[in-house]
Formats: structure tokens, sequence, C-alpha cells
């Protein structure tokens, strides 16, 4: 029951957002092969229960090993999709200056959470101008001979020392002259910090609020019976 009303949540945000549905679906790509080695670990190795479809060795295909898995799967697809969903929809400045306000009663225990705020700001900022950056030196490489996916998985690792060697140097330069940049202009973590963008609760907040509590209540009923 609780993972239906998880899937009706989510099905509902990305009705709200407009997204396609297929577009999201992407995000599970690159993650399918770990997806499909955990589910078919819960399905091989779990403890026997309920009743028992095939037995081999220490191997057992059981009907509780078939229901976790389905479990462990459907926790997954929400999760990258939820996910993938909150970084389509909300700006990455946004996501940094909402979690320090949700942060702001740590500071009563000496929390830095403006320091905090600014490095997941900083984190969020330079995801895609790195990852700009490595589709260029893996466009350089590739155009010096250099293949990223030929032969065995030992040379396939060794085929990205080309990549993450200029990609590290590439980083730690962008982030000595941001920290330069940053001092120049006066920047000081103890000192209260000022936004030029400042968030305002609205009505769709109260809204959006009100729909995942009441989900949320629904949820912990369920699972308490």
């Amino acid at each position: 029951m609780s993972y239906l009303i998880l899937i009706i949540l989510t099905l509902g945000a990305i009705a709200a957002s407009k997204i396609k549905l297929g577009f999201l679906m992407r995000g599970i790509r690159p993650l399918i092969w770990l997806i499909i080695f955990t589910v078919l670990l819960q399905i091989l190795f779990s403890p026997v229960g309920g009743q028992v479809y095939w037995h081999w060795a220490f191997i057992n295909i059981t009907q509780s090993g078939l229901i976790n898995a389905g479990f462990i799967f459907i926790r997954f697809l929400l999760i990258i999709m939820m996910s993938t969903l909150l970084t389509l929809s909300t700006q990455p400045l946004d996501i940094a200056t909402g979690l320090a306000s949700l942060m702001r009663p740590l500071r009563w225990l000496h929390v830095p959470v403006d320091t905090l705020a600014m490095m997941l700001s900083i984190a969020l900022r330079f995801v895609p101008t790195l990852m700009d950056e490595a589709q260029k030196i893996m466009n350089a490489q590739r155009a010096r001979g250099v293949d990223f996916g030929e032969g065995g998985l030992v040379k396939q690792a060794k085929s990205l020392i080309p990549l993450m060697v200029p990609l590290f140097m590439s980083a730690f330069n962008r982030a000595e002259d941001l920290s330069t940049a940053m001092e120049a202009r006066g920047y000081q973590d103890s000192e209260h910090r000022s936004q030029y963008r400042i968030l305002t609760w609205q009505r769709r907040d109260t809204v959006t609020w009100i729909i995942f509590g009441v989900g949320l209540v629904l949820i912990l009923i369920s699972r308490r019976w």
C-alpha cells in the first residue's frame, strides 16, 4: 500500500512538472546494470521464506525473494525518477537556498549552515561545467585514437586515465580561480550573508506540503497496519 501511495505521488509530481515520462526514464540507463545486479542478488541469495520455486546448493528462488526483489526495483525506480525530476524542474541555486532555509534552525547548534549552503551551491553549479569539460576531453582523446569502449574491463579502466587526469587538473584549476576571486571580493564565511534571490512562500507551496503531508501520514498508517 505504501509503495502505491509513493507511485501516485511520483506520477502526480511528474504530471505537475509537465516533463515527459520517457525523458525521465533515460536517467535509469546509467544505473540499469546496478539495478539488475541488486535485483538478481535478492532473487538468488535471499533467505528461505514462503514457497520455494527452485533450489540448488546455496541458491534459492523463493516467493519472499521475488517479492523483495520487486520492492527493491520499485525503490530504485522511484528514487531515480524523483531525483531526476528535482534536478530538471528546480534551479541548482534554488535547491541550495531551500536547503539553507531548512537548515537554519541548526545555527543554534553552531552548525555552519551558510558554509554548507555555499559548498552545495558551488558543487551544483559546477556539475554541468565539469560534464561539458569531460565531453570535450573525450572528444579530444578520441581524435588522438583513444577508444573508451574497446577491450575488457581492465583495458576500459586504463583508457579512462587520459580522461580523469586532465579533468581533475581542470577542476583543481577552476577551484583555485574561484577561491582567489572570492577572497578578492572579501568573502567571509563567518559573516551573515545576504541573498540576491529571496524565496517567498506561495500558495502552491502550501498545496504541495498538504499533499505530501497527507501522503506521508497514509504511508505511516499503512506500514503500521
